[in-house]
């Protein structure tokens, strides 16, 4: 396979530079803690390497040194379409290199072939309570799937640490494949009475995505395209990355670690915001009348929202200072494709109105808001109104960051993550002399 030859070119390199630069600089200190970082998650605390993305608070997240409007112009594009393929985000990420439209037919072409999702995983989830959520599904499916891990059974037959990587590729190739079937699966056992559809072969990973869901709009396969590209990395210090990039220090499988990746994601102050989004926005609708309402009714809205101590659900972010722009690019989805959807003129007049509102109201760092803002009025047009599901879409999508970034954790040798917990009475010792 191309895409595992030209991996091998750049392990070997790569290796050297962080060997180099570990010699040079590895007793210089890149960053500083202080109590309020120990108590309050760690947040700004630079203290790991993720080589596929990289987030700025002001210009937002660049994947491999590209910006998200320079990806959606220089990743190749399905025939007819307008938004770049997930395949190539996959490739940017583990390559660090545009790929052609060759590099991407071959990715598809794999995936096509490593996709089938086991009869086992179909009895597993079946047997679940009706009532189970997507996410939960999800993860205990890729969990399922551990016994297929090609690194799990070379490790147990040994194996040197420098070829660790090779069977983690294989583990994540076939992890990629299975995803959506196993996505698709779920979301039409769970709300379309178990009626499956069968895979089309002559279609992209996003494009068969769409049409296992049962969705064959072509304008929603371009929105998931853009989705699952837009979703797919954030640098490693979010909650699934660093998730998955910690369990698999431990030499566990790519298996192990996705689905605990994918439990990070299920967290409503992580991935399960997007559906949290939609379901404020429906109710807000639901109590104002109905229709779009007011810019005024809207302020008023937000202002007893927060006035009852709760958040405005897709506004502020850890790390981001400005607009995302992942809300951006869906944003110029929306105006070009859905410019009169009632939930998308309601998210519009959010934007207007709640940047200002939380500014006076004085809490929130950051007042703009971010991807999860805007994805689910998008899915709900096209008639995924299942919004439980939403953030099993997330993690097929965040699974093509965090499983690039684990085969390179693999490549160079990355050790167990092991950091150093202090207690509260050893805090006080050292500051207050007690």
């Amino acid at each position: 396979m191309k895409l595992k030859e030209k991996l091998v070119k750049k392990i070997g390199p790569m290796r050297e530079e962080v060997r180099s630069v570990i010699e040079k600089h590895g007793d210089k200190t890149i960053s500083e803690v202080t109590v309020k970082q120990a108590y309050g998650g760690m947040r700004g605390v630079k203290c790991m390497v993720w080589e596929p993305s990289a987030l700025d608070p002001m210009e937002g997240i660049r994947f491999r040194g590209y910006t998200i409007p320079e990806v959606r112009e220089k990743l190749p594009k399905a025939p007819g379409g307008e938004e770049p393929l997930p395949e190539g985000i996959f490739y940017l990420l583990l390559i660090g290199e545009i790929p052609t439209e060759e590099d991407v037919k071959e990715i598809t072409q794999e995936w096509q072939k490593r996709g089938e999702l086991p009869q086992y995983i179909k009895d597993a989830l079946r047997a679940l309570p009706e009532d189970t959520h997507p996410m939960t599904q999800f993860s205990l499916g890729i969990l399922c799937m551990q016994r297929e891990s090609i690194f799990a059974r070379r490790y147990r037959e040994g194996l040197s640490k420098t070829e660790y990587w090779e069977p983690v590729f294989e583990d994540v190739m076939n992890l990629l494949a299975k995803l959506p079937h196993l996505a698709a699966f779920i979301y039409r056992k769970t709300y379309k009475n178990d009626e499956q559809i069968p895979p089309d072969p002559e279609l992209d990973w996003a494009g068969n995505f769409a049409h296992m869901l049962g969705i064959e709009d072509d304008e929603f396969k371009e929105l998931l395209r853009l989705y699952l590209v837009l979703h797919s990395d954030h640098e490693g210090g979010n909650v699934s990355a660093h998730s998955t990039h910690l369990v698999g220090s431990a030499l566990s499988d790519p298996y192990y670690a996705l689905s605990a990746g994918m439990n990070g994601l299920a967290g409503p102050l992580h991935g399960l915001a997007n559906q949290e989004v939609i379901r404020w926005i429906l109710k807000m609708k639901e109590e104002l009348g109905g229709g779009v309402p007011t810019k005024e009714q809207i302020s008023q809205y937000v202002w007893d929202t927060l006035n009852k101590g709760q958040v405005i659900p897709g506004y502020g972010h850890a790390v981001l200072r400005k607009t995302d722009p992942r809300y951006i690019a869906q944003r110029e989805f929306a105006l070009k494709h859905l410019p009169d959807d009632e939930i998308f003129k309601i998210v519009s007049l959010l934007y207007e109105v709640v940047p200002g509102i939380l500014m006076e109201h004085g809490k929130a760092k950051n007042p703009w808001p971010n991807v999860d803002a805007h994805s689910g009025c998008l899915l709900l047009h096209y008639g995924l109104k299942e919004y439980d599901f939403y953030t099993v879409l997330f993690g097929v999508s965040r699974a093509l960051g965090v499983l690039a970034a684990l085969i390179w954790s693999r490549a160079l040798g990355l050790p167990i993550e092991r950091p150093k917990s202090v207690t509260t009475e050893w805090i006080k010792q050292q500051f207050e002399g007690s």
